[in-house]
């Protein structure tokens, strides 16, 4: 089947297919795999999936490829149609991130403050020392 070329977008090569990682294309491939074998360990043919997850055979067997143009909603009624969907729900578990726990614990990176924030900091640092507002600084973080 010949492909339609269509303009450049980005994300996408010249053709429109979606331009991805090799990480990410290895992953979504197993996950195909991983979605196909689920089917059929359940006796489910590529039609009555497509059915009770509310899409085409066509999108289901794209799923299965690794494709990944496929919504991530299609996923999730798959998911929900063969009984899988706390994967889902499970897939980035903040409690199993060992590297956001690592910066967390050592409170890296912290969360950026606002101008506004650095001078309400600001002023009740001069509040507690008795200093008075700098003369410069209006209350409302407008600088002259």
């Amino acid at each position: 089947m010949p492909r339609r070329q269509l303009h450049h977008a980005q994300g996408h090569d010249l053709y429109g297919y979606i331009i991805s990682s090799p990480k990410s294309n290895t992953a979504l491939e197993r996950l195909g795999h991983d979605l196909r074998s689920a089917r059929l360990s359940r006796r489910i043919a590529v039609a009555d999936l497509a059915a009770r997850a509310g899409t085409s055979p066509s999108t289901i067997a794209r799923l299965e490829r690794g494709d990944p143009g496929v919504a991530i909603g299609t996923l999730a009624d798959v998911l929900v149609s063969l009984g899988l969907v706390e994967k889902l729900a499970d897939l980035v578990d903040i409690r199993k991130d060992d590297l956001g726990l690592a910066l967390t614990s050592e409170r890296l990176p912290q969360r950026g403050r606002s101008y506004a924030a650095t001078l309400r900091k600001q002023e009740r640092q001069d509040h507690e020392s008795g200093k008075d507002e700098p003369d410069d600084v209006d209350p409302n973080g407008v600088a002259f």
